[in-house]
């Protein structure tokens, strides 16, 4: 091959992606007809990267906010963001690094150019998992993700699960007592021991009902408007409603993700959040499942995924509805697993190429008949 001739052309496929990191390259087409477009796979994957600024950057003021509030320390706005940056920094130089490990490693064992998708999925990870999870835990459940989610399958473009959420199932799922319970989600720092603090979030008091939900009692507000700003334990960047809906304005705008899906998935999880009001099987209101656990920032960054998601324009709103409906019923009906988000849209990625397909048969199916009939 001729880059084999060029300088370090053996490692080609490492050259090559730093190379095209932030531009494109100088190779044009000489003959034929092309279509041309300056957006490419890495161009979309860096909009969705900056899509996830604004959550994940008052994620990492809210870790230092909820420690503030554990602890009882006063700081000011800067210190407060500095404390969750250095705690959330390990998680994406250990995402990254592990990752991209094994993507260049793999592209370059098979003679490939080095897939861009985890430039998204390494961002994601560290905004889905509780800030001190082990860094160990995490570099595992990084590289099953990554080899068996991905490129088992063919690397990007040809998983069928995303491979963020493959992570925290792994670790969810491995390591239950690291990503569940009321002493995960607020980083206290090693040896700190707090009397009266609880890192509950709000969706563990979901099955006592509303009154427990909005129970003043725990250290943190727990009114509707703290749910939609963010100001609760949680994953690092799930909390803040208002940070996410900055970044799917951003996909949407850029037109990267589906706002369909959005759209049903909202319109599923209010169905059923009615339903249960309407039977006296809940009475926390539907529209305050929008708000708690990882429902928002699943709808807008997981369940458009579009790898892994339906592709047919009716199959997004059937996908999404089902993710909706489905993340509600979890969390209404089994007391073991207060949150539905991750198990939702898993179960539907591997659903989603069967929706297509009935989608797209029904279609034919249709125009078949219009056209004998006519």
């Amino acid at each position: 091959m001729e880059e084999n001739k060029q300088k370090f052309g053996f490692l080609h496929s490492t050259v090559d992606a730093f190379d095209t990191f932030l531009r494109v390259p100088g190779t044009v087409t000489r003959k034929g007809a092309h279509v041309r477009d300056a957006i490419d796979l890495k161009r979309v994957m860096i909009l969705v990267v900056i899509a996830l600024i604004p959550a994940a950057l008052f994620g990492m003021w809210n870790v230092g906010y909820q420690h503030n509030l554990a602890t009882g320390t006063e700081a000011g706005l800067l210190a407060t963001f500095f404390y969750g940056f250095l705690r959330v920094l390990p998680l994406f130089v250990v995402s990254y690094v592990v990752g991209l490990a094994i993507e260049f490693a793999g592209a370059q064992i098979k003679g490939e150019e080095v897939n861009e998708g985890y430039l998204v999925s390494g961002f994601l990870i560290p905004l889905i998992v509780p800030v001190d999870t082990p860094l160990w835990m995490l570099a595992i459940a990084v590289a099953f993700a990554v080899v068996f989610g991905k490129e088992v399958f063919g690397g990007t473009g040809m998983n069928f699960l995303n491979p963020a959420l493959l992570t925290r199932a792994f670790l969810f799922f491995s390591y239950p007592s690291k990503m569940s319970g009321s002493e995960t989600w607020i980083s206290l720092g090693k040896g700190t021991m707090v009397d009266g603090a609880t890192g509950a979030t709000p969706l563990s008091f979901i099955g006592d009902g509303f009154d427990a939900l909005t129970d003043a009692g725990v250290q943190y507000g727990t009114s509707f408007l703290d749910f939609f700003l963010g100001t609760i334990p949680g994953s690092v960047g799930e909390t803040s409603v208002v940070a996410i809906l900055l970044g799917a304005v951003i996909l949407i705008w850029t037109g990267v993700a589906s706002w369909k899906i959005m759209c049903s998935s909202v319109l599923g999880a209010l169905l059923v959040g009615w339903i249960a009001n309407l039977t006296g099987a809940c009475d926390i209101p539907a529209y305050y499942h929008l708000v708690l656990g990882g429902f928002a920032f699943g709808t807008v960054f997981m369940a458009t995924d579009p790898v892994t998601s339906a592709q047919t324009e009716t199959g997004k709103w059937i996908y999404g509805f089902l993710i909706g409906a489905l993340c509600v019923t979890v969390r209404l009906w089994n007391p073991g697993y207060p949150e539905g988000m991750m198990l939702a849209i898993l179960l539907m990625n591997c659903f989603a190429p069967l929706i297509d397909h009935y989608v797209t048969d029904i279609a034919v199916s249709r125009r078949a008949r219009k056209f004998n009939v006519a």
